[in-house]
């Protein structure tokens, strides 16, 4: 039987690597675990958590193509990533913490039907991407 797969990254283009850094760094305790030098002062930088969660970023070489809707709510509903989430011990602390840099785009939704104590909000990170912020998600098995 072959080992098992685990997974490895998340990498997102940034319009400004070192905001996208600051934002998850500051508010979902990630640091920074390497970077690789690409030239011209541009590098690729790799996020980490305690988790062993990485985030891989990179200055975006293009705009966002015309047309695209801005991300809204959970996210894109379209082929495609809908969004990043994160657990947290209370998603009103982290709200309070992230402040005026909360770009609320739904909730905070209680899902107590679902799950007891189950709680979630979306907010934008830097560069638009929609983050989910839920408390008390608990797997079925």
């Amino acid at each position: 039987m072959a080992a098992p797969l685990l997974f490895s990254h998340v990498a997102l283009s940034c319009a400004d690597p070192a905001r996208t850094e600051q934002f998850y760094s500051q508010y979902f305790g990630f640091h920074r675990a390497r970077t690789i030098p690409l030239g011209e002062g541009n590098e690729i930088v790799f996020l980490k958590n305690s988790r062993s969660v990485y985030l891989e970023l990179f200055r975006a070489d293009a705009p966002q193509p015309a047309g695209l809707p801005r991300a809204e709510g959970d996210g894109p509903h379209y082929v495609g990533i809908r969004h990043l989430a994160f657990q947290v011990e209370s998603v009103d602390a982290t709200l309070a913490t992230l402040g005026d840099t909360a770009d609320v785009t739904l909730g905070p939704l209680d899902f107590d039907a679902f799950i007891p104590g189950w709680r979630t909000v979306w907010v934008r990170d830097p560069d638009g991407n929609i983050v989910e912020i839920s408390q008390g998600y608990t797997d079925q098995v």
